[in-house]
């Protein structure tokens, strides 16, 4: 034993191992309860654990109580077991206090055995935080998540947030596994961007104009601007030491004389020059020739947060081959559907030497890798979100991860629609070839037509991106999109334009201006390469893993519109 009392990992058998928590004064508690006998082959050993009060309840007239704590590392709680000599039992049942103990696990009596199979008798208690239960705003009782996302900073606490914490945990280190694995190079892509990647417009403008014009709004209001008559005043200034200077040179003065003339002379400008530029100043945004002057911005242009780091991505896959970027991204959307954040994540890969084929092989690999990876490392948490939320959430995964994905194209997609309208399906939208597909769309031929993931390709040129490659048809672009069950789009994809003069014909077709796109252009100006990518949205793979109904519920800060929290 060491000498506090508390078994080392090093001193344990193999079969008796527990896992530290590493820069941590305890043991995981999914260390404990994630074995294959319940922790039941740990009884007698002496540890230390931390976490916070589930449920706490008093019992034997107040001798002792019995504690359900969790620290994170896993869905279960572990039951502790504290008596009254230890300390006032009172401070420890509220749910939410935080409690950091040492013990004993021991094996619970036989007629009490229930989901647990260890517990853990406290002998001390190292540090507690405490919480009133007068004022703690999440009670034990259940919970809408809907009511959580008034309390993002403290819903991670419950078992629903807590769980989906660790599943996007998991896909977020399975999306680098995956990459990694596969000669990828990972990327910073920018956040703060002066390019369009969708053409949409939709995008939340970077600016400290607005900031300056309150500062110096403010500023004037202390301390008005000088008038006309001072400027008047400051240049009459000028003009007579100008005339004393060229009085004193044209009578061949001394050196000394001319010297302080001029020092007088330069005063003179100096201070005209300072009067002019706090009379030319005006409250408001600056302007010229009636429109927003961006010169006078941070950047000396307009800049945006990005909607996508596919643009910048690309200029690395055309010199490093395969790389990815996996970062936030903004969308200045006014929608309030449980499928829209203004935040969110995107994973976006990039091939070189890769065609629209190579593309799909590659995003259906992915995302199969995904699936099982959860299945493999997250199944705990899985079977809780099938209990509480989906129940066909784990065999959905077991689904898309052994299933070839259906490959077909629009018009094939289309084709299929249309015949399911013959037979008396009725869409909300309408459905005719041109159509950008609609969610009832995507989910009809995923979860009725096929019953498994489709890939469907080859769309109308009319409804892509500029960067997409022209189909030789002239009417389609080679874009992709992987449809899952659940949640319909996943995946959005396509072989990218690397002929110089069709890609420039493209953004000015879309209405979008050159000059922001010449550095894109010279990709394909100086060794133009065939490449392909795609971007999964990562809130959208949570919610087709999780089976949750909104988005909002799947990111750790979700921002929409009216909210920002923290």
């Amino acid at each position: 034993m060491a000498d506090n009392g508390v078994l080392p990992v090093d001193k344990l058998t193999i079969s008796d191992t527990v896992e530290e928590a590493e820069f941590s004064q305890r043991v995981l508690i999914r260390s404990i309860l994630g074995r294959p006998d319940g922790g039941a082959g740990l009884a007698g050993k002496t540890l230390r654990v931390g976490g916070w009060v589930k449920k706490g309840r008093e019992q034997g007239k107040g001798s002792f109580a019995f504690l359900e704590l969790n620290d994170g590392s896993c869905p279960a709680n572990l039951q502790l077991i504290i008596y009254s000599d230890v300390a006032p039992l009172g401070q420890f049942t509220p749910t939410g206090t935080c409690l950091h103990v040492e013990g004993v696990l021991q094996m619970p009596p036989a007629d009490k055995q229930g989901k647990q199979s260890i517990e853990l008798k406290v002998s001390k208690v190292l540090d507690i935080g405490a919480a009133d239960p007068a004022k703690y705003p999440l009670p034990k009782t259940r919970l809408t998540l809907e009511f959580l996302r008034d309390y993002v900073h403290l819903r991670p606490r419950t078992n629903t947030i807590s769980s989906i914490a660790r599943i996007r945990n998991a896909l977020a280190y399975a999306t680098h596994t995956f990459f990694q694995k596969h000669g990828f190079l990972y990327v910073h892509t920018p956040i703060i961007t002066t390019s369009d990647c969708e053409g949409a417009g939709e995008m939340f403008q970077v600016t400290t104009l607005i900031n300056d014009s309150e500062k110096l709004e403010k500023e004037l209001i202390k301390n008005p601007p000088p008038s006309q008559q001072d400027v008047d005043t400051a240049r009459a200034a000028v003009k007579e030491k100008g005339e004393i200077v060229a009085k004193l040179k044209s009578d061949k003065a001394g050196k000394p004389a001319i010297t302080a003339a001029v020092a007088e002379l330069t005063k003179a400008k100096e201070n005209l020059s300072k009067v002019e530029e706090r009379f030319n100043q005006k409250p408001g945004l600056p302007k010229k020739d009636g429109k927003i002057d961006y010169i006078q911005d941070f950047f000396a242009r307009q800049a945006f947060l990005t909607v996508s780091g596919q643009l910048q991505v690309e200029t690395y896959a055309c010199a490093l081959s395969s790389v990815y970027t996996f970062g936030p991204t903004f969308r200045a959307e006014h929608s309030h559907t449980s499928r829209h954040l203004a935040e969110f994540w995107m994973v976006e890969p990039e091939l070189a030497f890769a065609d629209i084929e190579d593309d799909m092989k590659c995003a259906e690999a992915y995302v199969r890798f995904l699936c099982q990876w959860l299945l493999d490392n997250c199944l705990d948490d899985m079977e809780f979100m099938a209990e509480k939320f989906d129940k066909n959430a784990i065999q959905r995964l077991k689904m898309v991860a052994s299933t070839n994905f259906v490959r077909l194209s629009y018009t094939d997609a289309v084709t299929i629609l249309e015949e399911a309208v013959s037979k008396g399906h009725k869409f909300e939208n309408e459905v005719k070839w041109g159509i950008d597909l609609a969610s009832e769309h995507e989910k009809y031929l995923t979860e009725t037509k096929f019953e498994s993931p489709v890939i469907v390709y080859n769309y109308p040129k009319g409804i892509k991106a500029f960067y997409m490659k022209v189909n030789p048809d002239n009417k389609t672009v080679a874009a992709m999109d992987v449809l899952v069950p659940k949640v319909g789009e996943l995946i959005g994809g396509s072989q990218r334009e690397e002929n110089y003069e069709v890609i420039k014909e493209r953004i000015l077709e879309n209405g979008l201006p050159l000059e922001p796109y010449e550095w894109y252009l010279d990709l394909r100006r100086y060794g133009t390469v065939k490449h392909s990518g795609f971007g999964l949205g990562f809130e959208r793979m949570i919610l087709f893993a999780t089976g949750i109904d909104n988005i909002r519920d799947v990111i750790p800060f979700p921002r929409f519109p009216g909210r920002a929290d923290l």
